[in-house]
């Protein structure tokens, strides 16, 4: 009977490498620790450490996102409230 792929999650993974770089087990002892195999742990390691610089080129995005789209809402608040005060000046002008 074939086993189903196990899926593990980002904070396990991170746990797991974040041990593996201190270096005080070796992979093998990791890797019988977790239940997993020693290929599986240099992986996310090194995947890890290839998307490290990214966690700080990423630093002011979420923010700077979450403004744009606050702008967005306020554009759309602006344009609404420019038909009502046109709409109400016809009718008082009327």
């Amino acid at each position: 009977m074939k086993r189903s792929r196990r899926k593990f999650s980002a904070e396990f993974k991170t746990k797991v490498v974040l041990e593996a770089l201190s270096e005080r087990l070796t992979a093998s002892e990791l890797a019988q620790k977790y239940e997993i195999h020693p290929n599986q742990i240099a992986q996310w390691k090194r995947e890890f450490l290839d998307r490290a610089a990214e966690v700080f080129e990423r630093s002011g995005k979420p923010e700077q996102q979450q403004s744009e789209e606050d702008a967005t809402q306020l554009y759309q608040k602006i344009g609404q409230l420019q038909i009502e005060n046109d709409f109400l000046k016809k009718k008082l002008l009327s």
